[in-house]
């Protein structure tokens, strides 16, 4: 990671073109070739950036950064008050209570919170298009595809909706129907689970943590 205070002019021409007058700005760029102009405000989203790959050419008081697409960002330093680099290493992510992976375990340790009689076939079931989170079969041994989100929405019915096309081309499991679980499910993402019959079930964390037979709500 290399961090430089600077008073710069910045110049974009790609999609579009941008100017960002003299000031004291800070220029970042990152091991994996992005670079990105903050100021000293506006929270984490800087002024103009350059995602990787890249080509990052220091010529003089000249940056030019210039992408595969024929994107260019010019920065111009004035006069440069910081420059410092530090190895930052190899970076764990982001690690948070109640994301989709820790429901996605809770729910595979014991499916019938999903639905009574319900057994877990295999987790990150692998399709064409990506695994599906839960393969499941009912009391009935009929399969059950389950896509499991911390916030129910639209996109999330369409990868499930995706996942069970590719799903029922295969005659060894189709039919399969799908069920779609999140801590909430916004209103429009009910409407279209209903047209895709999709089953849409909201699940309280605390209680998949805390309590052996959490009640859930079928939508």
């Amino acid at each position: 990671m290399r961090l430089v205070v600077a008073s710069c002019t910045v110049d974009y021409d790609g999609r579009l073109t941008a100017h960002l007058p003299e000031a004291i700005r800070l220029i970042m760029v990152k091991a994996d070739g992005c670079v990105a102009v903050h100021a000293d405000g506006g929270a984490y989203k800087p002024l103009n950036w350059m995602n990787s790959p890249n080509r990052l050419i220091e010529d003089g008081a000249e940056w030019r950064v210039t992408s595969p697409k024929g994107e260019t960002l010019i920065i111009t330093m004035h006069e440069i008050f910081s420059d410092i680099s530090h190895e930052l290493g190899t970076d764990p992510g982001l690690q948070k209570d109640g994301v989709e992976a820790h429901i996605q375990e809770l729910l595979a340790a014991d499916p019938t919170t999903i639905a009574d009689g319900f057994r877990l076939v295999r987790r990150e079931y692998p399709t064409e298009i990506g695994p599906v989170d839960l393969l499941c079969r009912d009391e009935d041994d009929a399969v059950i595809a389950v896509e499991v989100k911390r916030r129910g929405e639209i996109d999330g019915v369409e990868q499930l909706s995706r996942y069970l096309e590719f799903l029922n081309q295969d005659p060894v499991l189709n039919p399969v129907r799908g069920i779609f679980v999140a801590q909430s499910i916004k209103p429009q993402a009910k409407v279209l689970a209903t047209e895709r019959d999709i089953t849409c079930v909201e699940v309280d964390y605390d209680e998949l943590r805390g309590i052996e037979s959490p009640q859930l709500r079928l939508l």
